[in-house]
């Protein structure tokens, strides 16, 4: 039990730390060349934020989902699956909007 928490805080914490990089510090690098090799120089800052905040968000998540499960909430899985799907919404559009496409 407490295992699971520490490798969901683990795997959460990963995930915020690589957001706050990617959007605060412009470490774009961070992420396949693919996803950001169509975006325009000018565009890059918006297009880290939301990269950044769809991490940081499924990153958030993960670690309320650890906590929930060490209260053995029959409902810990709302907030994995929410912010999953939440994070690659925010990240889908950064895709869509700057790059083109997930893979162009």
């Amino acid at each position: 039990m407490i295992f699971g928490l520490l490798i969901n805080l683990a795997v959460g914490l990963l995930l915020i730390a690589l957001g706050v990089l990617i959007w605060k510090k412009q470490k774009v690098s961070l992420l396949h060349e693919y996803h950001y090799k169509n975006v325009k120089q000018e565009e890059m800052p918006a297009y880290a934020r939301l990269m950044g905040i769809g991490l940081i968000v499924m990153g958030t998540g993960i670690c309320i989902t650890g906590l929930l499960s060490m209260l053995k909430s029959a409902l810990w899985w709302v907030p994995l699956l929410g912010g999953i799907v939440a994070g690659l919404i925010v990240m889908n559009h950064a895709q869509k909007k700057y790059n083109g496409s997930w893979f162009s």
